[in-house]
């Protein structure tokens, strides 16, 4: 089990490296542009805060990776990184994109049963 929890957890954070990409580097790209269904004009305007949102994913990604090069004295921090990003997709689902919930909060839910269960 807890090589499932930690290939889960790890897949996540990979997730959260390519979210960070996406924002930091490829928000007025096209790529960027058609992940999260802006327009050339809206991007532009919004450049520099999807950046800073992008730099938070890079962060969460890194706690998780934390986590996991700490093996089981990672536990915890595993568990609160799971939270935030759950927490996160939760408030992203709601008052953003429905899709966050399912692309974000969703496996971070996951992750998080699987963590706790080991």
């Amino acid at each position: 089990m807890n090589i499932l929890a930690n290939t889960f957890i790890a897949i996540i954070a990979i997730l959260h490296i390519y979210i960070c990409v996406l924002e930091m580097f490829l928000w007025d790209k096209p790529i960027g542009l058609k992940a999260f269904g802006q327009t050339k004009e809206a991007a532009a305007t919004s450049k520099v805060l999807a950046a800073n949102q992008g730099l938070y994913n890079g962060f969460l990604a890194a706690g998780l990776f934390w986590g996991l090069y700490l093996g089981a004295a990672g536990a915890d921090i595993k568990i609160f990184f799971l939270g935030c990003i759950f927490i996160a997709g939760v408030y992203g689902g709601l008052t953003a994109k429905r899709k966050i919930l399912f692309i974000q909060a969703a496996p971070a839910a996951i992750g998080l049963l699987l963590q706790l269960l080991l």
